[in-house]
């Protein structure tokens, strides 16, 4: 699946500890990009990103996508930002709870964003396309 080797490529890296945040990242995308309602298909990044636009995040998904530095968000912002149902199979998929997930996404989702937007826009096409251009 395409959230999967997402979050493989984008730092799930370590076995053990805490070293699953790209694993989360990537059952996110993942999850959105089954979900229709959510803006997922083909390329979940652009509907996760309008996702967290829409829920007051804009400064901060501007500045990953942007050339300049990354804005922190926090795992309540997530949170708030993701329907409860994504967050309880992200966290459910990674054995965590839904706030620890939403803690992880926080902390990773900047520098996974930045990575995939190079050229300071959400790329077309789908999540492999983009996984691919970016050589990731």
């Amino acid at each position: 699946m395409a959230g999967s080797d997402l979050g493989s490529l984008l730092g799930g890296g370590g076995q053990g500890g805490s070293g699953g945040a790209g694993g989360i990242l990537g059952s996110l995308l993942g999850a959105l990009g089954g979900d229709k309602s959510t803006g997922g298909g083909a390329n979940p990044l652009g509907g996760l990103l309008d996702m967290l636009t829409k829920s007051g995040l804009v400064d901060q998904t501007q500045s990953w996508v942007g050339t300049g530095e990354n804005q922190p968000v926090s795992g309540a912002q997530i949170a708030g930002a993701l329907p409860d149902d994504t967050l309880q199979k992200v966290a459910a998929d990674a054995g965590v709870s839904p706030q620890d997930a939403a803690d992880q996404i926080a902390r990773s989702l900047p520098q996974a964003v930045d990575k995939l937007t190079p050229n300071g826009a959400v790329p077309q096409g789908s999540l492999e396309d983009l996984i691919r251009q970016q050589q990731l």
